[in-house]
């Protein structure tokens, strides 16, 4: 029998299911499922529109801080039933995401010069005249660059005999310093979702995208070649949320590097600049209150490792429109480089602050509820350039290359890298018709 009281109680559970209803569209058209929560109390603060246009023109970012207001204005002035309320509000979040990160003040007042803050080491004095990479690690057959298209293309070589124990050497010299400081060690994948790449600040579309994208007709529309381990390990902790006395987490790839990024000037020759490479990547969260001082921990290591290896080094307080989207901060190091007569770059590392966790969703608890970690990332040894500095500073005047004694119970206490006799000389022989 349908009583009054089971019509009430109908009443309510009806009431209730349709608040539940509308509170949860109301979350949808607010928040939109898989769109970053992104800072609209600053981004779209019209207060705050000269300070951000600023800061996109002084990092020659592509970001439209006025399209993103016009947006906001024309979302607040339609309901969220609207049927254009979806699709307008997703307008809005693609035009938020090229808005670079703020920048440090520091940095800022920096304008299009960086700053040298600190040098390392003294540049080694010779008694004969030196060569560079190239001519040393050709004439003693360590690396192939040449004749490669039928492959692997250009921008591409072969590392051998000595030369790749070296390389060896090295990640195996960078990962037992890292295990000393409490990095955690983790093997990545190199097959990205487009959406972890975008997500970590880096663009994969267009003319002038550095990222391999694969065939999508055989492999799927959004997967790509990963430029550098960050992103696996920014991925690998997305939508995570931890408690502030597991902060900072600090982690540590060993990885192939694949960049479609090329350059035709003198300086990048060889394979100072190539499409694929191995590094090995620092990658943090922590609280925002320790960002920066885990920037100047980052900043020490790696000053500390190339040192060590005997290079002369200096480090560079990188001006806005060289931090990228991302960065917020962000450190160069640079090489003596004696058979180029310049200095290169070998490492960096950045503050990201919440710019990267606010798109991959990665929170811890504080008092004050749940906040946003800041990442950041560092280069604690990317081997080609690595190679290029150890060969230029430790030529001899006999032709063979010194091993760094803090380098040689690695390649089992040899001191030398002589000419590679056992393995076969390429030879360019010429066909006749």
């Amino acid at each position: 029998m349908f009583t009054i009281k089971n019509h009430l109680l109908f009443q309510k559970v009806l009431v209730y299911d349709l608040k539940r209803i509308i509170i949860n569209s109301l979350r949808y058209y607010t928040n939109p499922p898989n769109l970053p929560e992104l800072d609209l109390n600053y981004l779209c603060n019209s207060n705050n529109h000269e300070e951000i246009s600023n800061n996109i023109t002084s990092r020659k970012g592509v970001g439209d801080i006025k399209r993103v207001l016009n947006l906001k204005s024309k979302l607040d002035t339609i309901n969220v039933t609207d049927k254009n309320y979806e699709s307008l509000q997703r307008e809005l979040c693609t035009e938020l995401l090229r808005i670079p990160n703020r920048t440090h003040p520091d940095v800022a007042a920096l304008q299009d010069e960086p700053k040298i803050i600190r040098l390392i080491g003294d540049k080694k004095v010779f008694d004969f005249k030196v060569r560079e990479f190239f001519e040393i690690a050709k004439r003693l057959n360590l690396i192939r660059t040449e004749q490669l298209g039928n492959v692997s293309g250009s921008r591409s070589y072969f590392v051998l005999g000595e030369m790749a124990e070296l390389e060896q050497a090295l990640i195996k010299y960078t990962i037992e310093k890292l295990q000393k400081r409490n990095f955690n060690f983790i093997s990545v994948p190199d097959i990205l979702n487009r959406e972890i790449i975008e997500r970590c600040g880096l663009n994969t579309r267009g003319n002038r995208a550095q990222v391999y994208s694969l065939e999508p007709k055989m492999y799927g529309p959004d997967l790509c070649l990963s430029g550098t381990s960050e992103m696996a390990m920014g991925g690998y902790l997305i939508n995570k949320t931890f408690s502030v006395d597991q902060l900072p987490i600090k982690f540590a790839a060993v990885s192939r590097c694949y960049r479609a990024e090329i350059s035709s000037t003198a300086e990048e020759r060889g394979i100072y600049r190539v499409h694929h490479f191995t590094k090995v990547e620092m990658f943090a969260v922590t609280v925002p209150e320790q960002s920066d001082q885990l920037l100047e921990e980052f900043r020490s290591i790696e000053e500390k490792s190339f040192g060590s290896l005997g290079l002369h080094l200096q480090t560079l307080d990188m001006p806005p429109h060289e931090l990228g989207a991302p960065a917020y901060r962000k450190y160069d190091i640079e090489a003596w480089l004696p058979g180029r007569n310049m200095f290169g770059e070998i490492s960096s590392c950045s503050n990201c602050t919440d710019y990267q966790s606010r798109r991959l969703g990665i929170k811890y608890k504080s008092n004050d509820g749940l906040r946003y970690v800041h990442t950041l990332n560092g280069t604690a040894c990317a081997i080609p350039r690595m190679l290029i500095a150890l060969t230029e500073t430790y030529q001899t005047n006999k032709g063979v290359i010194e091993i760094p004694e803090v380098l040689q119970k690695y390649m089992s206490n040899k001191k030398f890298i002589g000419k590679q006799k056992k393995i076969p000389e390429l030879k360019l022989v010429k066909h006749k018709k």
